[in-house]
Protein backbone atom coordinates (compact mmCIF):
# COMPACT_ATOMS: atom_id res chain seq x y z
CA UNK A 1 0.00 0.00 0.00
CA UNK A 2 1.66 3.25 -1.08
CA UNK A 3 1.31 6.20 1.26
CA UNK A 4 2.62 9.72 1.72
CA UNK A 5 4.48 10.97 4.75
CA UNK A 6 5.54 14.40 5.99
CA UNK A 7 7.89 15.34 8.82
CA UNK A 8 8.02 18.69 10.59
CA UNK A 9 9.66 20.26 13.63
CA UNK A 10 6.69 22.42 14.58
CA UNK A 11 8.09 24.10 17.74
CA UNK A 12 4.75 24.05 19.62
CA UNK A 13 1.84 22.26 18.00
CA UNK A 14 -0.69 24.20 20.04
CA UNK A 15 0.73 27.60 19.16
CA UNK A 16 1.04 26.77 15.49
CA UNK A 17 -2.03 24.62 14.97
CA UNK A 18 -3.28 26.90 12.14
CA UNK A 19 -0.26 26.27 9.93
CA UNK A 20 -0.37 22.54 10.63
CA UNK A 21 -3.98 22.56 9.45
CA UNK A 22 -2.91 24.54 6.39
CA UNK A 23 -0.28 21.94 5.54
CA UNK A 24 -2.79 19.11 5.97
CA UNK A 25 -5.39 20.88 3.84
CA UNK A 26 -3.03 21.74 1.00
CA UNK A 27 -0.83 18.64 0.85
CA UNK A 28 -2.87 15.99 2.69
CA UNK A 29 -0.08 13.51 3.51
CA UNK A 30 -1.37 10.20 4.83
CA UNK A 31 0.98 10.50 7.79
CA UNK A 32 2.42 13.59 9.49
CA UNK A 33 5.28 13.27 11.99
CA UNK A 34 5.77 16.25 14.29
CA UNK A 35 8.70 17.04 16.54
CA UNK A 36 9.13 19.53 19.37
CA UNK A 37 5.40 19.57 20.01
CA UNK A 38 5.95 21.12 23.46
CA UNK A 39 2.67 19.82 24.81
CA UNK A 40 1.27 17.12 27.07
CA UNK A 41 -0.52 14.54 24.96
CA UNK A 42 -3.95 15.42 26.31
CA UNK A 43 -3.55 19.03 25.19
CA UNK A 44 -2.58 18.38 21.58
CA UNK A 45 -5.42 19.94 19.52
CA UNK A 46 -6.83 16.79 17.93
CA UNK A 47 -10.26 18.09 16.95
CA UNK A 48 -9.09 20.13 13.98
CA UNK A 49 -6.80 17.35 12.75
CA UNK A 50 -9.56 14.77 13.05
CA UNK A 51 -11.90 16.99 11.04
CA UNK A 52 -9.43 16.75 8.16
CA UNK A 53 -9.36 12.96 8.35
CA UNK A 54 -6.48 12.43 10.78
CA UNK A 55 -8.36 10.22 13.18
CA UNK A 56 -5.31 8.38 14.50
CA UNK A 57 -2.50 9.71 16.66
CA UNK A 58 0.31 8.26 18.71
CA UNK A 59 2.46 10.61 20.72
CA UNK A 60 4.81 11.22 23.61
CA UNK A 61 4.49 14.59 25.29
CA UNK A 62 6.06 16.98 27.76
CA UNK A 63 4.88 20.35 28.99
CA UNK A 64 6.86 23.09 27.27
CA UNK A 65 9.65 20.90 25.90
CA UNK A 66 10.40 18.22 23.31
CA UNK A 67 7.47 15.98 22.33
CA UNK A 68 6.84 13.86 19.23
CA UNK A 69 3.59 12.87 17.53
CA UNK A 70 2.45 10.89 14.52
CA UNK A 71 -0.87 11.94 12.99
CA UNK A 72 -2.33 9.51 10.50
CA UNK A 73 -5.28 9.02 8.20
CA UNK A 74 -4.41 5.34 8.25
CA UNK A 75 -4.83 3.05 11.26
CA UNK A 76 -1.55 2.96 13.17
CA UNK A 77 -0.51 0.86 16.14
CA UNK A 78 1.57 2.35 18.93
CA UNK A 79 4.60 0.06 19.29
CA UNK A 80 6.45 2.02 21.92
CA UNK A 81 9.28 4.44 22.48
CA UNK A 82 12.87 4.53 23.65
CA UNK A 83 14.38 6.80 26.30
CA UNK A 84 17.87 6.96 24.86
CA UNK A 85 20.59 8.29 27.19
CA UNK A 86 17.99 7.99 29.98
CA UNK A 87 17.16 11.68 29.71
CA UNK A 88 13.48 11.24 30.53
CA UNK A 89 12.60 13.29 27.45
CA UNK A 90 9.79 12.70 24.95
CA UNK A 91 12.01 12.33 21.89
CA UNK A 92 10.91 9.12 20.18
CA UNK A 93 7.76 7.28 19.28
CA UNK A 94 7.18 4.41 16.85
CA UNK A 95 4.08 3.14 15.10
CA UNK A 96 3.16 0.33 12.71
CA UNK A 97 0.75 0.74 9.81
CA UNK A 98 -1.56 -2.04 8.69
CA UNK A 99 0.77 -2.82 5.77
CA UNK A 100 3.51 -3.63 8.29
CA UNK A 101 5.58 -0.50 7.72
CA UNK A 102 7.12 0.83 10.92
CA UNK A 103 7.56 4.58 11.33
CA UNK A 104 10.09 5.97 13.81
CA UNK A 105 9.72 9.64 14.71
CA UNK A 106 12.79 11.19 16.38
CA UNK A 107 13.81 14.48 17.91
CA UNK A 108 17.53 14.21 18.71
CA UNK A 109 18.92 16.66 21.29
CA UNK A 110 20.34 19.83 19.74
CA UNK A 111 23.45 19.70 21.89
CA UNK A 112 23.83 23.29 23.08
CA UNK A 113 26.39 25.74 21.72
CA UNK A 114 29.80 24.39 22.77
CA UNK A 115 31.01 21.19 21.03
CA UNK A 116 32.81 19.84 24.08
CA UNK A 117 31.15 17.37 26.44
CA UNK A 118 33.46 18.38 29.30
CA UNK A 119 32.30 22.00 29.06
CA UNK A 120 28.75 21.43 27.86
CA UNK A 121 26.54 18.74 29.39
CA UNK A 122 24.02 19.03 26.56
CA UNK A 123 26.62 18.12 23.96
CA UNK A 124 27.52 14.99 25.91
CA UNK A 125 23.84 14.08 26.16
CA UNK A 126 23.51 14.39 22.38
CA UNK A 127 26.44 12.05 21.77
CA UNK A 128 25.16 9.58 24.34
CA UNK A 129 21.71 9.67 22.75
CA UNK A 130 23.16 8.80 19.34
CA UNK A 131 25.32 6.06 20.87
CA UNK A 132 22.25 4.47 22.44
CA UNK A 133 20.38 4.75 19.12
CA UNK A 134 23.28 2.98 17.41
CA UNK A 135 23.40 0.21 19.97
CA UNK A 136 19.63 -0.31 19.79
CA UNK A 137 19.70 -0.64 16.02
CA UNK A 138 22.55 -3.13 16.31
CA UNK A 139 20.49 -5.21 18.73
CA UNK A 140 17.05 -4.77 17.18
CA UNK A 141 17.72 -4.51 13.45
CA UNK A 142 14.95 -2.49 11.76
CA UNK A 143 13.09 -3.96 8.79
CA UNK A 144 10.47 -2.44 6.51
CA UNK A 145 10.91 0.76 8.46
CA UNK A 146 11.10 4.50 7.92
CA UNK A 147 12.91 6.86 10.28
CA UNK A 148 12.13 10.56 10.13
CA UNK A 149 12.67 13.61 12.24
CA UNK A 150 14.87 16.40 13.41
CA UNK A 151 18.21 14.67 13.96
CA UNK A 152 20.00 17.99 14.54
CA UNK A 153 23.05 17.01 12.48
CA UNK A 154 24.02 18.04 8.96
CA UNK A 155 26.35 15.22 7.91
CA UNK A 156 27.63 16.12 4.45
CA UNK A 157 29.69 19.04 3.18
CA UNK A 158 26.82 20.04 0.89
CA UNK A 159 24.36 19.80 3.79
CA UNK A 160 25.73 23.10 5.15
CA UNK A 161 26.41 26.50 3.68
CA UNK A 162 30.11 26.36 4.58
CA UNK A 163 31.78 23.11 5.56
CA UNK A 164 35.00 24.81 6.61
CA UNK A 165 33.33 27.49 8.74
CA UNK A 166 30.99 25.06 10.50
CA UNK A 167 33.46 22.32 11.40
CA UNK A 168 33.56 23.60 14.98
CA UNK A 169 29.87 24.51 15.17
CA UNK A 170 27.43 22.15 16.88
CA UNK A 171 25.44 20.16 14.26
CA UNK A 172 28.37 19.71 11.83
CA UNK A 173 31.35 18.76 13.98
CA UNK A 174 33.27 15.63 12.96
CA UNK A 175 32.34 13.79 16.17
CA UNK A 176 28.61 14.38 15.61
CA UNK A 177 28.83 13.35 11.97
CA UNK A 178 30.70 10.19 13.00
CA UNK A 179 28.07 9.32 15.61
CA UNK A 180 25.24 9.85 13.11
CA UNK A 181 26.99 7.72 10.48
CA UNK A 182 27.46 4.90 12.99
CA UNK A 183 23.77 5.09 13.90
CA UNK A 184 22.75 4.98 10.25
CA UNK A 185 25.06 2.06 9.51
CA UNK A 186 23.88 0.11 12.56
CA UNK A 187 20.32 0.06 11.26
CA UNK A 188 21.22 -0.35 7.60
CA UNK A 189 19.35 2.89 6.97
CA UNK A 190 19.34 4.53 3.55
CA UNK A 191 19.32 8.33 3.44
CA UNK A 192 16.57 8.50 0.85
CA UNK A 193 16.83 12.25 0.50
CA UNK A 194 20.34 11.90 -0.84
CA UNK A 195 19.44 8.71 -2.66
CA UNK A 196 16.99 10.68 -4.78
CA UNK A 197 18.83 14.02 -4.73
CA UNK A 198 22.47 12.88 -4.61
CA UNK A 199 24.23 16.15 -5.37
CA UNK A 200 23.91 19.80 -4.49
CA UNK A 201 23.19 21.91 -1.44
CA UNK A 202 20.12 20.91 0.52
CA UNK A 203 19.05 22.72 3.67
CA UNK A 204 16.19 22.38 6.12
CA UNK A 205 17.10 25.06 8.66
CA UNK A 206 18.27 28.66 8.52
CA UNK A 207 19.32 30.67 11.54
CA UNK A 208 16.66 33.01 12.87
CA UNK A 209 19.53 35.26 13.98
CA UNK A 210 20.29 36.16 10.36
CA UNK A 211 18.38 39.25 9.22
CA UNK A 212 18.93 38.37 5.56
CA UNK A 213 18.57 34.57 5.65
CA UNK A 214 17.04 34.14 2.20
CA UNK A 215 19.67 36.03 0.24
CA UNK A 216 22.52 34.67 2.36
CA UNK A 217 21.16 31.10 2.17
CA UNK A 218 23.25 29.99 5.14
CA UNK A 219 21.35 26.81 5.85
CA UNK A 220 21.88 23.30 7.20
CA UNK A 221 20.10 19.99 6.51
CA UNK A 222 19.17 18.91 10.03
CA UNK A 223 15.97 17.02 9.18
CA UNK A 224 16.13 13.59 7.64
CA UNK A 225 14.15 10.76 6.08
CA UNK A 226 15.77 7.33 6.23
CA UNK A 227 14.43 3.95 5.21
CA UNK A 228 15.51 0.35 5.41
CA UNK A 229 16.26 -1.19 2.02
CA UNK A 230 13.15 -3.41 2.09
CA UNK A 231 10.95 -0.32 2.34
CA UNK A 232 13.04 1.52 -0.22
CA UNK A 233 10.79 0.44 -3.09
CA UNK A 234 9.72 2.21 -6.31
CA UNK A 235 6.59 3.42 -4.55
CA UNK A 236 8.47 5.30 -1.82
CA UNK A 237 10.84 7.91 -3.30
CA UNK A 238 11.74 11.14 -1.56
CA UNK A 239 10.10 14.19 -3.07
CA UNK A 240 10.15 17.54 -1.36
CA UNK A 241 7.85 20.52 -1.63
CA UNK A 242 8.65 24.15 -1.09
CA UNK A 243 6.54 25.75 1.63
CA UNK A 244 6.04 29.53 1.25
CA UNK A 245 6.43 30.27 4.93
CA UNK A 246 8.64 33.32 4.79
CA UNK A 247 9.13 36.02 7.39
CA UNK A 248 11.62 38.20 9.22
CA UNK A 249 11.98 35.98 12.28
CA UNK A 250 12.19 32.31 11.31
CA UNK A 251 11.24 30.31 14.38
CA UNK A 252 10.43 26.79 13.29
CA UNK A 253 11.74 24.23 10.87
CA UNK A 254 10.24 23.67 7.42
CA UNK A 255 8.07 20.66 6.65
CA UNK A 256 9.17 17.92 4.28
CA UNK A 257 7.01 15.50 2.38
CA UNK A 258 7.99 12.04 1.25
CA UNK A 259 5.65 11.06 -1.54
CA UNK A 260 4.64 7.56 -2.49
CA UNK A 261 4.56 8.48 -6.17
CA UNK A 262 7.56 10.29 -7.57
CA UNK A 263 6.87 13.62 -9.23
CA UNK A 264 10.23 14.79 -10.65
CA UNK A 265 8.81 18.18 -11.50
CA UNK A 266 8.54 18.92 -7.79
CA UNK A 267 12.15 18.08 -6.99
CA UNK A 268 14.37 21.06 -6.45
CA UNK A 269 17.71 22.18 -5.15
CA UNK A 270 16.31 23.50 -1.89
CA UNK A 271 14.05 21.33 0.15
CA UNK A 272 12.06 24.13 1.69
CA UNK A 273 12.22 27.64 3.09
CA UNK A 274 12.27 28.57 6.76
CA UNK A 275 9.10 28.90 8.69
CA UNK A 276 8.42 32.01 10.69
CA UNK A 277 6.69 33.40 13.73
CA UNK A 278 2.96 33.24 13.40
CA UNK A 279 1.97 36.65 11.93
CA UNK A 280 4.47 36.37 9.08
CA UNK A 281 3.66 32.76 8.46
CA UNK A 282 -0.04 33.44 8.38
CA UNK A 283 0.49 36.22 5.89
CA UNK A 284 2.72 34.13 3.67
CA UNK A 285 0.36 31.18 3.74
CA UNK A 286 -2.72 33.31 3.30
CA UNK A 287 -4.22 32.43 6.68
Amino acid sequence: MPFTLATWNINSVRLREPIVLKLLEEHAPDVLCLQECKSPIEKIPLEGFAALGYAHMIARGQKGYNGVAILSKLPIEDIGDQDFAQLGHARHVAGRLENGAVIHNFYVPAGGDIPDRDKNEKFGQKLDYLTDMRDWFHTDKPAKSILVGDLNIAPREDDVWSHKQLLKVVSHTPVEVEHLAETQDAGGWVDITRKDIPEGNLYSWWSYRSPNWDAADKGRRLDHIWATPISRMPGIPAVFCVMPAVGKNPAIMPPFLQHSICDPARNGRRSAVPQSDDPAVKGALGL
